[in-house]
């Protein structure tokens, strides 16, 4: 496993002076509140990435059927014959339409 050559040289007496440094900033009762928040932070990102997930899917799917309809043959839901099961005889060039 290879690290970023940033975080090789971070170690336990950095970090240990990162968060001595924070508690002076902040002070040491609000330092509990930063890491709650940062934490529902992450929860409420992770959800909404999750429903975004979710719609694009969704979004996806509905193209993929609008592009499947868009292609389909409108001569499939033609019947060939008629309704007695009598074959249709083709159009004859000059003859007009057939009268029954």
């Amino acid at each position: 496993m290879t690290l970023h050559p940033l975080l090789a040289i971070i170690d336990a007496p950095i970090i240990i002076g990162i968060l001595v440094v924070g508690a002076l900033l902040f002070g040491a009762e609000k330092l509990p509140k930063l890491a709650r928040s940062a934490g529902q932070a992450k929860k409420e990102f992770l959800a909404g990435q999750a429903e975004a997930d979710e719609a694009a899917i969704k979004a996806r799917e509905q193209a993929r059927q609008r592009a499947e309809t868009a292609k389909a043959d409108v001569m499939d839901n033609v019947e060939v014959g008629s309704v007695s099961g009598d074959a249709i005889p083709p159009p004859t060039p000059g003859s007009g339409t057939q009268s029954s």
